[in-house]
């Protein structure tokens, strides 16, 4: 028996979820064409709560205007708030800025953060490095405006979930290299990182999940315009293929994943490169978790420890005293 056929079971809880899911076993522009519309969410499905604000704003971008969604508490405790960059999931090829808000919307009512998210160009019409650069164009935005904004610049966040989380890492890596605004932390939630896809976890769920190895493939071939797996891809658009070094000098970052999905392998080897490097990282691998889960079964047990236990991570980095200067010693 191959040890690839054996993998961790599923939650209880969660399977019973799973199964009311059809597995989205790959996919072409044509199948792309009619799954957009049903995950471009409206407002008022996406953020019910009336004590959250939702405006919509353009700015200039690369490749046209840059539309972001822009989530603040109408009970807010005044002054200068944390803010958060966040990109939605999707697989660089679905969805818009409201796909996944959910996640993030305790973080306004609770931490009094405002919320930016963004509506980046999507593959295959736009590959990389396009979400990207709306992504990043975005971070600078916000932090060149903090003030008209009413955020605080020392206090900026980027986070994102699925390929959200992927383009977060990619992000951060931007920042640094170009000596662009700094960020408080990374918020990668179960991260898109690696096109190569040569982990145990991508053997053991190929086949199942809500996110399978075909529509990983797919999503990956349509982002790297067929250069998955090939020499030349950049580190910002793959970051799972940074060695340690690559990766010094990041924010301290927040990595969670399931333990029964595909991600979970390149997500925890994400981790382990960034403690490597220096880096503080805290990792999270939910115990029978599929792809999405907090986000498609938040009522299940191990979904409402998992949101509960980012909230409070969240409030202690925005909370936290700035971190000492690091000394990294010379090589000699």
């Amino acid at each position: 028996m191959s040890p690839h056929t054996l993998k961790p079971g599923y939650d209880a809880e969660l399977y019973e979820v799973l199964k009311q899911f059809p597995a989205m076993d790959g996919f072409d522009h044509e199948v792309l064409k009619s799954q957009r519309p049903l995950l471009a969410l409206t407002p008022e499905v996406a953020i019910p709560d009336p004590s959250i604000s939702h405006e919509e704003v353009s700015i200039p971008g690369p490749g046209g205007q840059i539309k972001l969604s822009v989530l603040r508490s109408r009970v807010s405790a005044g002054g200068a708030r944390p803010a958060v960059l966040y990109s939605h999931g999707g697989g660089m090829v679905l969805g818009n800025q409201l796909l996944s808000i959910s996640l993030v919307l305790e973080w306004v009512k609770q931490l009094d953060a405002v919320v930016f998210s963004v509506d980046y160009r999507l593959a295959p019409e736009h590959p990389a490095p396009a979400a990207l650069d709306d992504c990043y164009t975005s971070l600078e935005h916000i932090s060149k405006n903090a003030a008209a904004l009413g955020i605080d610049p020392e206090k900026i966040m980027i986070a994102g979930s699925s390929a959200g989380g992927g383009l977060s890492a990619g992000v951060a890596m931007m920042a640094r290299d170009r000596n662009g605004p700094k960020l408080l932390a990374q918020c990668l939630m179960y991260p898109m990182l690696d096109d190569r896809m040569g982990s145990v976890s991508c053997s053991q769920f190929v086949n199942e999940g809500t996110w399978t190895g075909k529509s990983n493939r797919a999503a990956w071939d349509m982002y790297l315009s067929g250069r998955r797996g090939k020499a030349g891809v950049s580190l910002a658009a793959a970051p799972g293929r940074a060695t340690a070094e690559q990766l010094r000098g990041l924010p301290p970052a927040w990595v969670d994943v399931g333990s029964a999905e595909l991600f979970r392998d390149e997500n925890v080897a994400y981790a382990n490169k960034l403690w490597e490097a220096g880096v503080q990282a805290e990792l999270h691998v939910w115990p029978g978790a599929w792809h999405s889960f907090d986000m498609l079964a938040p009522e299940a047990s191990v979904s409402k420890v998992c949101l509960e236990t980012r909230l409070q991570w969240a409030k202690r980095i925005f909370t936290a005293a700035p971190e000492p200067p690091k000394v990294i010693p010379a090589v000699l």
